[in-house]
Parts: C-alpha cells; sequence; structure tokens
C-alpha cells in the first residue's frame, strides 16, 4: 500500500515508496502522478489523503477494505460533494445522492481521501485523460467505469474521525455543465438547463454553450475483464438458504417453480409459500404441497390479505437460514443455480446479489457484474442478517416501488447490491400475473387523478433529492403529454401542475398511515 499525500494541486509526500522521485514528478498533477505511481508498483493499493487529513486516515482499515482488486474507495467528510445537488436534475439513480454516513455505492468520488488498486489505475491508463483537477478526474473514473464493473463506494471507515468544519467547495456551473456533456448524452445538458430556468429561475447558457465544445467520454473501450477478482471477505459460512415464494392463484406455475427447486444441486433448506386469497371462503389451490414429497421443507402459510409486501413480510418473518431467496411464482431456472450463484458470492464477497431476470427471448443489455440501482424482489439473494434491518414497505402496497424501496433500505444500511449477468432465472411473465384483486385505492374517485401514481411519488420522497424529483417532474411532464387528451399545452401544464400535488398528497398521507 503507497500513501499519496497531496495539498490539493500537487503531491507533497509519499509513504512507502521511498525509491519514487517525488521532487522529479512534482510538477505533474495527482491523476498523472498516480499513473506513473501504479506503472512502477502495479501490485499496490493507491491511497490518496489531503495533507489536512493526513492525522485522520484510518491506516489499519483500508487493507480490509480492499477484499478484491476492482474497487474504488473514497470519502467526502463535508456537506456537500465536489458535484453539487444539480446533477440531481438529469440523474435519478441512487447513486447520485450519497448517504455519507454508511459504505454507499456511488460514482461522486472525492480527492479528500480514497484509494484504487494499481491494476485498475493501469487497465484505465490509455481511456481517460489525466485531470489537473483531480476530484473531476475521480469522478469521471468511477462514472465511466461503474457500468464496466468497477465497484465504486463512499466509504466513511476512510477516516478515524470526520472534521466538523464545512466544506470550502463552491457550485461551479461550468463544471456541472461540461461532466454532464463528457457523461450523458447531449440532450441532458439542453434538459438541464431547461430545469434551471424552470425551478431556479437562472439560465446559464453560457457554461451550456461552453459545455458543447468538450467531447463526449462514453466508450465501449473500457474493458476491466483482466482483473482478476477473489474476494478475501468470507461472506459465506454455513452456505444454507431459505426461500420465499408469494403467490395468487398461479398453483401450476408454482408447481414447476418448486419442481425446479427440487432438481437443484444445492438443495434449500426451506421454501416459504405465502399463498393469498380475499375470498374469505377460499381454501388454498395447493394440494400439491402435502401430496407429494419434496426434498426440503415446505412451510405453506394461507392468507386472506392479499398484497405482495405482506406476503414477503409474512415469509421473512419465518427465515432461519444463513440465506435468503427472494423468489416469485412464475421462475424457471436449470439445476447448477443456486451453486452458481453461490460462487459468484463468494468470489465477490457480496451479501446481496440480484440475478438476471430476463423475458423469453429478451436480449440482455448488461453483461458484467456491477452494482445495481433498483432490487429484484423476485430474484434476488440476501443474507438473512440483513433482513432484520430492513421490511417490504406496506405503504407501497398495491402500487409500484417496493422492489425499489426494499433495495435503498438495504443501501441505507451500508450493504450495496451487485446484479449477476449468469446465471440466469427466465421470467415468464404469467399472464395471470399482476395485481390480480384489483384493490381499490384511496384516490382512484378523485375528480384530479394523481400523476405520477402516489406510490411512485412516496419513493422519490424518501429516496431522492429535492433535484431528482423536480428533474422526474420535468421528463414525466413531457411523455405524459402524448397519452392524455388535453393538447392545448397551456391547460395541460395546469392540469399536470393540479395532478403532481394531488400525488403528493397521497404519498405524505401513505407515508404517515405506514
Amino acid at each position: 500500500m503507497i500513501i499519496i499525500y497531496h495539498n490539493e494541486t500537487k503531491v507533497v509526500a509519499l509513504r512507502n515508496a521511498d525509491s519514487f522521485e517525488i521532487e522529479k514528478n512534482g510538477h505533474l498533477p495527482i491523476a498523472a502522478f498516480m499513473a506513473l505511481l501504479a506503472n512502477d508498483f502495479p501490485d499496490e493499493i493507491l491511497v490518496w489523503c489531503h495533507l489536512s487529513l493526513k492525522e485522520q486516515l484510518n491506516i489499519s482499515e483500508i487493507e480490509k477494505l480492499f477484499h478484491h482488486k476492482k474497487l474504488l474507495f473514497s470519502y467526502n467528510p463535508f456537506c456537500s460533494s465536489y458535484l453539487d445537488t444539480n446533477i440531481g436534475y438529469i440523474d435519478e439513480s441512487p447513486f447520485a445522492r450519497v448517504n455519507s454516513t454508511v459504505t454507499f455505492p456511488t460514482w461522486q468520488m472525492s480527492s479528500w481521501v480514497g484509494g484504487i488498486h494499481s491494476a485498475v489505475f493501469l487497465a484505465l491508463k490509455n481511456e481517460i485523460p489525466c485531470e489537473k483537477n483531480f476530484d473531476y478526474f475521480l469522478c469521471s473514473l468511477a462514472k465511466l467505469s461503474m457500468p464496466k464493473g468497477l465497484l465504486c463506494y463512499s466509504e466513511p471507515n476512510l477516516l478515524k474521525q470526520h472534521p466538523a468544519t464545512v466544506n470550502p467547495a463552491k457550485k461551479n456551473t461550468f463544471i456541472l455543465f461540461r461532466f454532464v456533456k463528457q457523461h450523458y448524452k447531449t440532450r441532458w445538458v439542453f434538459l438541464l438547463l431547461l430545469n434551471f430556468l424552470l425551478y431556479e429561475r437562472k439560465f446559464p447558457v453560457f457554461p451550456m454553450i461552453i459545455s458543447l465544445l468538450y467531447k463526449n467520454r462514453n466508450t465501449n473501450t473500457i474493458n476491466l475483464d483482466g482483473i482478476i477478482v477473489q474476494s478475501s471477505s468470507a461472506v459465506i459460512a454455513s452456505g444454507t438458504i431459505d426461500v420465499i415464494i408469494p403467490t395468487i392463484g398461479r398453483s401450476n406455475y408454482l408447481y414447476d417453480v418448486l419442481k425446479d427447486f427440487a432438481e437443484q444441486v444445492k438443495l434449500p433448506r426451506k421454501i416459504i409459500i405465502v399463498e393469498q386469497n380475499p375470498s374469505e371462503a377460499s381454501e388454498t389451490e395447493l394440494d400439491y404441497v402435502t401430496k407429494e414429497k419434496w426434498p426440503f421443507d415446505i412451510q405453506h402459510i394461507f392468507t386472506h390479505q392479499s398484497g405482495a409486501c405482506n406476503a414477503r413480510n409474512l415469509a421473512l418473518n419465518q427465515t432461519q437460514s444463513e440465506w435468503v431467496f427472494l423468489a416469485d411464482d412464475d421462475n424457471r431456472f436449470t439445476p447448477n443455480l443456486l451453486v452458481d450463484i453461490f460462487k459468484l458470492i463468494q468470489q465477490f464477497g457480496s451479501p446481496v446479489v440480484t440475478v438476471s431476470y430476463p423475458q423469453k427471448n429478451e436480449i440482455k443489455r448488461y453483461t458484467k457484474v456491477i452494482q445495481w440501482p433498483t432490487f429484484g424482489a423476485g430474484n434476488s439473494i440476501v443474507r438473512r442478517d440483513l433482513l432484520e434491518k430492513v421490511k417490504f414497505n406496506m405503504a407501497l402496497e398495491f402500487g409500484y416501488g417496493e422492489d425499489g424501496d426494499f433495495g435503498m433500505q438495504l443501501r441505507n444500511t451500508g450493504t450495496d447490491v451487485l446484479y449477476l449477468p449468469e446465471p440466469e432465472i427466465l421470467h415468464l411473465k404469467a399472464p395471470v400475473g399482476g395485481f390480480r384483486t384489483n384493490p381499490v385505492l384511496q384516490w382512484q374517485n378523485d375528480v384530479i387523478q394523481p400523476k405520477p401514481s402516489p406510490t411512485i411519488m412516496l419513493y422519490k420522497i424518501l429516496h431522492t433529492t429535492v433535484e431528482q424529483r423536480l428533474g422526474y417532474k420535468t421528463i414525466l411532464f413531457f411523455k405524459y403529454y402524448q397519452h392524455q387528451k388535453i393538447k392545448n399545452p397551456f391547460r395541460y401544464y395546469d392540469q399536470f401542475q393540479k395532478q403532481w400535488k394531488q400525488s403528493i398528497f397521497w404519498a405524505n398521507k401513505l407515508k404517515k398511515e405506514a
């Protein structure tokens, strides 16, 4: 491990690299200096630290954090990030809003303190220019490399204590527009300008025009596959696993799922089925659960209360094994599914994974193990100790967003969600799926119908910044226009505003009721 101390503009001291001449290379930008270090020390972790935080650097924890090579950590101990919250106007992802109290997935890196393995630097040396501005370089590296498999985190454990001082950084609209132009599609530059005009009554046209002079950096040539990943983190002990499956009116599909589990090379210890039927006179349709012999225990819960959130919470309360597979009742998979998933869990040291979940003939979009912006409630495996801290939000019952909300709850405990492109779980999308009970929603008789759905709005309120919500509002305004009857743009705008306010009203009501 080599530690680089800097004063924001240049390297001023090194630790554990006495043979490297600072004087000879001290004129270089920090990123270029690190590139030379990586070339001379290809098997080392490169750590950077602002000189003012030298005494706070938590050196003893750093090697523990790097449990494999394909990792990037940094931490900003101050209240605002290098790219201010206005990035939320064009970025809805959870990675744009950092929870600085826990280990949190993000591309928003900081020059204050951080670390990266030399192997990553060497793999990217011809892909990302070594900017003079170290913060810009780090954010660019992370933003471009996350979709290629680099795992990037804000990590508070890099410091022993967090200084109680104000971040001296100021908002820079020129940098913001430049970053958007270089890392997003060009149309987002114009949308950013529009959002500034709509919500801040500002018109930064000059920063926008200057940004158009920069070349977009998104490229398909970044390749980190040569970096071997083998985590030293022991996330698996017994390796036992329980499965939870909510179901309603899909007895034939569920039977096939149970048969697939029965053929697994690695068998689950128990499968917990929560069967729902709101009719008070109804009885179970799953007679095969008791009539047939299964190579695992089946705990069958029958309830007249419908709703996937309630069903999954009931099932989670009954789990006992080290791991829990959140499955669905219209999945199909091969006998090696659990074996292959556990191999990757151990390889990446990840306690939460969401597995590729394509429909038939669907083209797979993601082919790398990456940090996943959402969560799959029908195709994920989670270590059970983490489930003691989270549950499915009943305020989102019969709506949308419960999967994403559950994933955000996990992230806010300091746990990342990794996406596995292989193996695959086939999602049949059974035709009798969806909300088969037609629940009566509180707002369905309102004269002004909320837009978006109050459950989606609730998710936005709970897990996004103000700028992210407003950016979403702008996009929704344009997308919804072609699907509604009012074609007069002024009347439509007035109606949309009323629907948006109605959505906020019901979202807050759901939040209080839950």
